[in-house]
């Protein structure tokens, strides 16, 4: 059963944008398109340049419009706004409650997220939240909870649909058993470890996850991740491992595949799609305690560094932290 009233006639909020993160540029643009003259405004040059590439009809998602956002800066707001064609800003977040279909939570910190959400779960508004949704257990059980109630909650990392890393996922027989998998990640592991752990996520068993171990430096973090299959996954999450984000091996007991990814503008596409694909529909595309088990990677990860880099069971509940 569809999430919204029209299927073909979709409104999408905004809300929230850290100084540090410009996701509201790139994902109004991609579905709504763009003014060229302001694009320039646009501060993230990475995002400048893969809109700038794209062919114009690459942008947009029939049946959906981005109407309305809000940033905690008014005047980021409509920054975004007039670059991205979004014709209303709102000054309160609670100002896109009855006005627009859906809410897109475009923030990365995960500590903020529970409540970043609550006003649009508490008035029946379905939300698709960054990743990752949360870093810490009671978020995470509050997350579930309301999800149990029957909010529509979507959340993911735009990992999951790099054409990149689905073309390994075709080709994955050829390795024979899978025994180790790398992938390699910049910034930090709160607010980045879960693009590392999204695009391994999908090559394995969900729900066979045994332990996280974390060794941690000044300049990141390595993570050391069991799976009961067999399989051994070392993710190296380096603050300014640029040149090398998102490389991903997967080592077989037959031959071994490798992929960088590149194509950002496809991945979040995709990711958008599927939060629309789930509003059109009811059914999520990702089953929401897939998330859940992500987010206890994730909170493993931050909990063995606190333990001076013990392992820590996956599915050990960690009230506490």
């Amino acid at each position: 059963m569809a999430l919204v009233p029209d299927v073909n006639n979709i409104r999408l909020g905004l809300a929230g944008k850290l100084p540090d993160n410009d996701h509201p540029y790139s994902w109004s643009a991609i579905i709504n398109g763009y003014d060229a003259a302001l694009l320039p405004h646009c501060p993230n040059a990475i995002i400048r340049d893969y809109l700038s590439k794209q062919p114009r009809d690459a942008f947009g998602i029939p049946g959906v419009r981005v109407t309305h956002i809000w940033c905690e800066d008014f005047a980021d707001a409509q920054r975004v706004a007039a670059m991205a064609l979004i014709p209303h800003v709102a000054a309160r977040p609670e100002q896109l409650i009855g006005q627009v279909d859906a809410v897109l939570i475009p923030t990365d910190r995960g500590d903020e997220h529970v409540e970043r959400a609550r006003p649009f779960i508490q008035s029946g508004v379905p939300i698709f939240v960054d990743k990752p949704l949360v870093d810490n257990n009671p978020d995470l059980q509050t997350f579930r909870g309301w999800k149990q109630a029957g909010a529509a909650v979507m959340s993911s990392s735009a990992m999951r649909y790099a054409v990149e890393f689905r073309g390994l996922r075709d080709r994955l027989a050829h390795v024979g058993r899978p025994r180790f998998i790398t992938m390699t990640m910049a910034r930090s592991w709160e607010r980045y470890g879960i693009h590392a752990l999204e695009a391994v996520y999908p090559f394995l068993v969900p729900g066979g996850w045994v332990d996280a171990r974390m060794i941690s430096a000044e300049e990141g973090d390595v993570v050391h991740l069991r799976h009961r299959d067999g399989v051994t996954v070392v993710l190296a999450v380096i603050e300014d491992l640029l040149g090398a984000m998102g490389c991903l091996s997967i080592y077989g007991t037959r031959t071994s595949l490798s992929a960088k990814f590149a194509d950002s503008f496809t991945a979040f596409k995709q990711q958008l799609e599927a939060f629309v694909r789930y509003l059109r529909t009811g059914t999520s595309p990702i089953p929401f305690e897939q998330t859940v088990e992500l987010m206890q990677l994730l909170i493993s990860g931050r909990r063995s560094r606190e333990l001076g880099g013990q392992a820590v069971p996956i599915h050990k509940a960690q009230r506490n932290f």
